[in-house]
């Protein structure tokens, strides 16, 4: 039964709430304050909560950044007054599911409550196809030919079963997280814990619990023992990235833990004692963060024990074909796609483009395309615009008939198939213009 947490200091409106929203089958819970819902959030765990604006101890909608910040799959419907539309508006962005005006959107609540649980129930699949896809990650399953990418998983497998730190440089989306996986999985420690945690997606607060955990009456809302995910990943791996994000303060707690196994939680007075491995990666440059003392210097030592660099696309070009192959796999049968064939100037344009997102960006790109095609083979019209207009650096792009054409097909894209237009941009005339389309066989 889905769980719904309604906080409203207008009794009257959160029984009426309470019972319209018992007789569709969800099980109610009802807070009049924000500090009664604290203590109701973390004992019940509700799926989605009905949030006042005007509380007595607080304001609703920065109730709903911090509950978004600390539970990803909880959605959040703000009741906001009526003519207090912006209220409404501000709540989006800090991540509200949706708001109804007090009074006036009775009939909205059950349709509006059912689409939250959808995406509630899709967030809780897709977290746990995740945990299960994780424990599958294997060096074998990494793919690629390129040198840089063999000599990265030729490294990482000589540290893997070992307990030494490892930390793992690359640009964003070049599967740091996949090699963490790899080397834990590798390890001794398979059989025990792996968590994963992105420093950059708290606030100081919260990632100092979010890791080391907290006692109970540490701050507002914890009314219970925490345990952080060091305590949770004890005897397996814990898994840091983003790690030049990390707040200097908590960098020293992490120090102790690197050298010592024990830290301290939030708002206790004894030490915890752990036995974790610590993988780190970052896409900083730690050793000017250390300069600028940005970064403690003694910590960059203690993660830079073992270090491997994870090469960005552009220098393992030769892997992208095997890799889109891989993801037109996973998104075909996803969509029920037919979908099973990539024409040859579809990835000649993936291997020209530069990839500042990497293999992430890669990912994204296959998935639009198979959503777009109809046809077994993905083709240069399934490509966004700017890849269609590839901006290749490879030998080719320094002849001038390639860059003239290149050029064209720029200012025709401008102008969306305006030639006339395009002309003019190019100063030249109309039927100089068609002579090139026809030329360079544009459309």
């Amino acid at each position: 039964m889905n769980k719904v947490l309604i906080i409203d200091d207008e009794e009257k409106l959160r029984n009426l709430l309470g019972r319209l929203i018992k007789l569709e089958g969800f099980a109610v819970t009802e807070s009049g304050n924000l500090k009664q819902a604290y203590r109701a959030i973390e004992k019940e765990e509700p799926d989605v909560i009905l949030c006042d604006v005007k509380l007595p101890d607080g304001n609703g909608i920065d109730f709903i950044k911090e509950i978004k910040a600390r539970y990803f799959v909880v959605e959040v419907i703000l009741l906001t007054a009526y003519g207090n539309i912006p209220d409404g508006i501000q709540a989006m962005k800090n991540g509200a599911f949706d708001y109804l005006v007090k009074g006036n959107d009775n009939d909205k609540v059950i349709p509006l409550l059912n689409k939250a649980i959808e995406k509630v129930e899709l967030k809780k699949k897709i977290a746990s196809l995740e945990k299960q896809v994780g424990k599958k990650y294997t060096f074998e399953s990494i793919i690629g030919t390129s040198s840089l990418i063999i000599d990265a998983v030729n490294l990482a497998k000589k540290v893997a079963p070992t307990d030494a730190t490892v930390l793992l440089l690359g640009e964003t989306g070049t599967g740091k997280e996949v090699f963490a996986q790899a080397i834990h999985n590798a390890s001794s420690r398979v059989d025990k814990p792996f968590m994963a945690l992105n420093c950059s997606s708290f606030t100081k607060e919260l990632l100092e619990s979010e890791i080391f955990g907290h006692k109970a009456g540490a701050f507002t809302g914890a009314i219970k023992d925490k345990k952080g995910l060091i305590e949770e990943a004890d005897s397996g791996t814990l898994f840091l990235d983003e790690i030049g994000e990390m707040p200097l303060e908590l960098q020293s707690k992490l120090l102790r833990v690197l050298e010592t196994g024990e830290f301290i939680k939030v708002g206790d007075t004894h030490t915890t004692k752990v036995d974790v491995r610590v993988i780190a990666a970052t896409n900083r440059n730690l050793q000017e963060d250390v300069e600028n003392l940005k970064f403690r210097e003694d910590l960059f030592y203690r993660l830079n024990v073992f270090t491997i660099v994870l090469p960005p696309l552009r220098e393992r070009r030769k892997d992208i074909p095997a890799l889109s192959q891989f993801f037109l796999k996973i998104f075909s049968a996803k969509t029920n796609n037919v979908a099973s064939g990539m024409s040859k100037e579809f990835v000649e344009h993936l291997q020209q483009h530069d990839w500042k997102g990497n293999i992430r960006e890669l990912k994204n790109i296959i998935e639009r395309a198979v959503i777009l095609t109809g046809s077994p083979e993905l083709t240069l019209e399934n490509l966004p615009l700017d890849l269609q207009v590839s901006s290749s650096k490879t030998a080719s792009s320094f002849d001038l008939a390639t860059v003239e054409k290149s050029h064209i097909q720029k200012v025709l894209l401008y102008t969306k198939g305006n030639k006339t237009e395009a002309a003019k941009l190019l100063n030249i005339g109309l039927t100089t213009l068609y002579r090139k389309i026809e030329e360079y066989g544009l459309s």
